[in-house]
């Protein structure tokens, strides 16, 4: 009754928060989107999304087809690797920055244990140096994580632009710029404090958070700039427009691997990340179309 394909759309269309966002994502037209949509909501004979210009919103029936969705997703992805001979187990260590968190990466992890479901995921969430540390320690097999210019471990997933950001784009600051950051060893507080230094720039930092929900709150409160690459900007922060900061270059994505030859599991799982870069990387905007 209810296509894997079209319930997979309707999943990325309630997470993107608009047809076009989803397309994006899923490399599809927004005509193709839309018309998924529309299939499920005849298969269902309900209405899923409420739509006008300018929202897109769950209805009741939407909001309940999002468990539905998920189980029967989760159930033939079981079946499946059932029946495909799987035979992969074991226990992978991942770490992974904050920020990656807080893009596509669970929703790929979530398709990597269906497909995998013999397989264990320890996820470990922090600074791209604290975790590169833990790894170098034997704490972790693999890391998904940041890199400076430059720098050569790591394979290299993309490469993304630093910029100032806040709550309005044409806030402009005068010294000391009010600075929102990560704590020590953070590569973008490393990166703002340097780029700082060498414009004749002064700083003050006002809020120190070691999660990027933190620092997203106090840069929609108003108390100053954050440092973040701008493909995987936060919701509700705009790049700022102010001449007088000064540029902050770019930075690396990388993944990082404890032994040069990985296990069946990690190198898998390395195959799942490296292949949905595209996913992971798309700075996307929520509409409602």
């Amino acid at each position: 009754m209810f296509e894997p394909e079209l319930l997979n759309t309707f999943l990325a269309v309630e997470r993107a928060g608009g047809f076009t966002a989803a397309g994006r994502a899923l490399g599809l037209r927004q005509s193709t989107v839309s018309g998924h949509i529309a299939r499920l909501e005849q298969a269902a004979g309900r209405a899923l999304f409420r739509r006008d210009t300018r929202n897109l919103a769950l209805t009741a029936d939407g909001a309940a087809m999002i468990g539905f969705a998920r189980a029967i997703l989760d159930a033939q992805a079981q079946a499946q690797a059932y029946f495909s001979g799987s035979t992969l187990t074991g226990l992978i260590r991942l770490g992974a920055s904050d920020d990656v968190m807080a893009r596509e990466l669970p929703d790929i992890l979530v398709e990597f244990q269906r497909s995998h479901p013999g397989v264990d995921l320890e996820l470990t969430v922090g600074l791209s140096e604290n975790l590169k540390s833990r790894m170098a320690a034997g704490e972790l097999d693999l890391v998904f994580g940041k890199r400076l210019p430059g720098e050569r471990h790591g394979t290299l997933l993309w490469r993304d632009r630093l910029v100032w950001a806040g709550r309005s784009a044409t806030t402009e600051f005068d010294d000391p710029v009010p600075l929102i950051t990560y704590p020590k060893p953070s590569l973008t507080r490393q990166m703002a404090l340097r780029a700082l230094k060498h414009a004749g720039r002064t700083c003050r930092v006002t809020c120190v958070s070691d999660s990027l929900l933190g620092l997203r709150a106090a840069a929609l409160a108003g108390l100053g700039v954050i440092v973040h690459a701008a493909g995987v900007l936060p919701e509700g922060l705009i790049p700022l427009a102010d001449p007088r900061l000064p540029e902050l270059g770019d930075l690396d994505f990388v993944l990082m691997q404890r032994r040069t030859r990985l296990s069946d599991p990690e190198q898998a799982l390395a195959d799942a990340i490296v292949a949905n870069t595209r996913r992971l990387s798309l700075q996307t905007t929520r509409s409602g179309t």
